[in-house]
């Protein structure tokens, strides 16, 4: 079971603070968990809630065998909450239906916990339904919030938390743990790249759908070099029935991203280690002629844009037919 002294290895910053807030009896009534994906913030919620449930605590940790521990860990503990999107997003109804539930006295105690997955996706009507509850808070209940992309949650909600800034994994500790895996050094380049997450990452390399997503975005690119008018086509014959989900669709844009800063990094500095694109080939060399540093830059920045758009629920088809043909241009 995960302690402290692990999450301490990885968010050094993140556990002391909470750490130290448990230790002088301040254990605040809101957090703002933020970080990319893999950096440990359900781990973080799971441990907290542990710990504010535990009926053996020792210091700071949980003791992870009580009956309260493992009802948290196998997800059946009666004032444990998880509020996950419905879809897209998080609703109006969800977070109503958790006020009413917290109405009630506590099944076992009066101490409840509610966790917020990918709380940037709250609707607006959730969002000011949420700061609601959270500006008269109960001493005994604490709010987690769990987000990727913690400026797009309202300022006013984001004042009443305690924000816990999570920081990447270092891509050279994550690939010695791929490795460690058994997973090639090259292979383990491109999945620290693209995720924090080990058990994401062993399983990446194990699926074939994402062995032919990286297939599909290396040959846009190639298109983009040698056939750029048959672009459009590739897009639609090619990339729209892959990436079907809208995860699929993000892991695709980041992959495209790796590959445009693979030829970025090799105009800036060619000895530089590319993640994607194989760096000693004469693919890479057209590329290389291909684009200009200006050009690499403004790519970048549209396929960004992209995938802020794929956060917004913009319809798929038409953020690729976009950015098809503004790369294009």
């Amino acid at each position: 079971m995960i302690t402290w002294e692990e999450i301490t290895d990885l968010q050094p910053i993140a556990s002391r603070t909470i750490i130290n807030s448990i230790n002088k009896g301040r254990v605040s009534h809101a957090y703002l968990l933020q970080g990319e994906r893999g950096t440990g913030k359900r781990d973080i919620a799971l441990l907290l809630a542990k710990y504010l449930f535990c009926l053996h605590r020792e210091g700071a940790n949980p003791c992870h065998t009580c009956n309260n521990c493992k009802r948290i860990d196998s997800g059946n503990h009666p004032d444990l909450h998880w509020i996950e999107p419905d879809g897209q997003s998080i609703k109006i109804e969800q977070v109503r239906n958790l006020q009413k539930e917290f109405t009630y006295s506590g099944m076992e105690s009066n101490q409840k916990v509610y966790v917020i997955q990918d709380a940037d996706t709250l609707t607006v009507n959730a969002a000011n339904r949420l700061l609601k509850f959270l500006e008269e808070p109960s001493k005994q209940t604490t709010a987690i919030m769990l987000t990727e992309n913690g400026h797009s949650i309202l300022s006013t909600i984001r004042s009443r938390c305690q924000i816990i800034e999570l920081q990447p994994l270092p891509p050279d500790v994550m690939n010695q743990r791929l490795q460690d895996e058994g997973v090639h050094h090259l292979e383990a380049n491109l999945l620290s790249a693209l995720t924090n997450n080990t058990k994401e990452a062993l399983s990446l390399h194990q699926d074939e759908w994402f062995a032919g997503a990286r297939k599909i975005v290396v040959q846009l690119i190639e298109m983009y070099v040698q056939k750029p008018e048959d672009v459009y086509l590739f897009i639609h014959q090619q990339w729209i029935p892959h990436f079907k989900e809208r995860t699929e669709q993000q892991m695709g844009l980041d992959l495209l991203l790796l590959g445009f800063q693979d030829i970025l990094h090799q105009h800036i500095k060619e000895d530089t280690t590319t993640v994607l694109l194989p760096k000693e080939d004469a693919k890479m060399e057209r590329a290389m002629m291909s684009f200009s540093k200006e050009q690499l830059l403004f790519i970048l920045q549209l396929i960004l844009t992209a995938k802020r758009k794929l956060k917004q629920n913009v319809q798929p088809t038409l953020v690729m037919e976009q950015l098809a043909l503004q790369i294009q241009r």
